[in-house]
């Protein structure tokens, strides 16, 4: 896929799911996808992943934006909500169908991990159904066909990435067998129908991207930067989430919520900034944000 020129030359993004309010580990994805934008004059964007209804909980989409807005964090465009968007996921699905890209599998989770070895992000899939299914009732995902060339990523922190998909991760799932589209195939459908140039997330997605590349690959998407900032962990060394009852982000005293995400980031506010205005706060870290510092 060719730019679009009407596109900026840098258009970021920052993509929450609703499954809790928002804290402090998705503040610092949020903060370091912001100021990259902002300090290379480029436009922010906002979406939702809300794919699994099961998942999300009333009101919180709603309320993450409210947080953003107290943070004095804007926007650009309309807010895009992954849950309307079937019918595009779906004419990707169909463009892959045609060029036998995807197959359908009955495969359970058990039944993959008790036959598969283990990969860089759980085990392989093995391929069971890549060649046929056996006649069965059992209801079918979809899955995209992966082959061990070496698909290579060079991160704007980690640096060179290199993943032989078809050995490091199998044949990976792009509608469930429940019919709900897989986030692999959504953010990137996503992703490139928003024009988005450079991704900063968090790392934990880091193994994730190679299939994302190959995705674009196959739909004759263009590639984006991709940037993957260090994750929040609490106590015990689990990522903060709704999972680990990770608190939600303090908005009655933004500021200082601002700083501590800039500090965690490799920043150096000066100590004065915390008594400072969102405005003053913002006009400060748009100037001197400096992603090398990132740890």
């Amino acid at each position: 896929m060719i730019q679009n020129p009407a596109f900026p030359a840098y258009r970021g993004r920052f993509a929450p799911s609703p499954t809790g309010p928002l804290h402090f580990g998705s503040l610092v994805a949020a903060v370091g996808s912001y100021l990259e934008a902002r300090s290379r004059n480029g436009e922010w964007l906002v979406r939702i992943e809300n794919l699994d209804p099961s998942r999300e909980l009333p009101g919180v989409s709603k309320e993450i934006l409210n947080t953003l807005e107290i943070l004095g964090m804007e926007w650009d465009g309309e807010v895009v909500y992954q849950n309307r968007r079937n019918e595009v996921y779906q004419a990707a699905l169909s463009l892959l169908k045609g060029r036998n890209l995807i197959y359908p599998c009955v495969c359970s989770r058990k039944e993959i991990a008790d036959s598969s070895i283990r990969g860089i992000d759980g085990p392989v899939y093995p391929g069971t159904c890549r060649y046929g299914l056996p006649g069965t009732e059992r209801p079918q995902a979809l899955r995209v066909r992966t082959d061990d060339r070496l698909i290579e990523i060079k991160d704007g922190l980690r640096g060179l990435i290199r993943q032989r998909l078809e050995s490091d991760i199998g044949d990976f799932v792009l509608r469930r067998a429940d019919g709900i589209f897989a986030y692999q195939l959504a953010v990137v459908v996503d992703d490139a129908e928003q024009g988005v140039t450079h991704v900063v997330r968090g790392e934990d997605l880091l193994n994730s991207t190679p299939r994302q590349v190959h995705l674009q690959q196959l739909l004759g998407y263009s590639t984006p930067a991709y940037m993957h900032l260090p994750v929040v962990v609490n106590t015990l060394g689990e990522k903060l989430s709704k999972q680990t009852l990770a608190p939600p982000v303090v908005t009655a005293d933004p500021v200082s919520q601002l700083v501590m995400a800039m500090h965690f980031l490799g920043q150096k506010p000066p100590a004065e900034l915390i008594e400072s205005n969102i405005a003053s706060f913002w006009k400060w870290a748009k100037k001197n944000w400096r992603s090398e510092m990132i740890p």
